[in-house]
């Protein structure tokens, strides 16, 4: 367990909450007479897209990958590590990916690149926070929630080494 640190909120569990009923009722728009399938990045988006999926009225397919770019550090090695591989098929699929941030950019644009050989249908990308002053690849979001400072962020998903995702709330972490 990581020692107890000094937490500065960034932002509420209210604006956290409206920002995603908002996100689910573009996704609804959008996706309304499909069946997208909706692929998570592990482990930081799960808070996020059981959110979002239980607020939607279009049926969707969920499906899981796991990858690592962090390890333990607050840096990005810039190295993706494939942790838990896809299971779905997605040729000819509508794929939505849910990502709770997009900091460095490599770890989406990786995956996005790896999905677009796949021949998706369509290939969309939701993303709940977005550090875009540390982007080093650039990637295309479709769907954004909130664009936050350049700080080591915890909560609602997001961790420092496997503490802190429970948090309701959106914080940084004070050194």
């Amino acid at each position: 367990m990581t020692a107890p640190k000094r937490l500065t909120l960034i932002l509420t569990k209210e604006e956290i909450s409206r920002e995603v009923k908002r996100l689910a009722q573009e996704i609804d728009r959008d996706y309304q007479g499909k069946y997208p399938l909706f692929l998570g990045i592990l482990k930081g988006c799960f808070v996020f897209m059981a959110d979002l999926v239980r607020l939607l009225q279009v049926p969707v397919e969920i499906d899981f990958v796991s990858l690592s770019s962090y390890g333990s550090a607050k840096v990005s090695s810039g190295k993706i590590k494939v942790v838990q591989g896809l299971r779905s098929q997605i040729k000819g699929r509508d794929v939505l990916i849910i990502e709770d941030i997009v900091d460095t950019g490599i770890t989406a644009g990786y995956f996005m690149n790896y999905l677009r050989r796949k021949k998706p249908a369509s290939l969309k990308l939701c993303v709940l926070f977005d550090k875009p002053s540390r982007r080093q690849v650039h990637v295309p979001i479709d769907y954004l929630g909130f664009t936050v400072p350049d700080r080591f962020l915890v909560g609602y998903g997001l961790d420092c080494d496997g503490s802190f995702r429970h948090l309701p709330e959106l914080y940084a972490i004070e050194d």
